[in-house]
């Protein structure tokens, strides 16, 4: 389950990445940073959850245990 999770957030913060470029190319600024700024949080949690920590498991590996 929480792989289709973080596979909906990857695609969710592509999403925002292509939304932000169309806001910045009709000239609404603060928009585009705002969903810049939220993709690059979207992509963070991705990372919390995939990368290995101290115990070599990842976030994910261990809420499935």
């Amino acid at each position: 389950m929480s792989d289709i999770a973080l596979s909906l957030l990857v695609l969710g913060a592509i999403a925002m990445c292509v939304g932000a470029w169309l806001a910045w190319n009709k000239g609404d600024r603060k928009r585009a940073g705002l969903m810049l700024v939220l993709a690059v949080i979207m992509a963070l949690n991705v990372g919390i959850w995939t990368i290995p920590g101290p115990s070599d498991t990842t976030l994910a590996e261990e809420a499935r245990n």
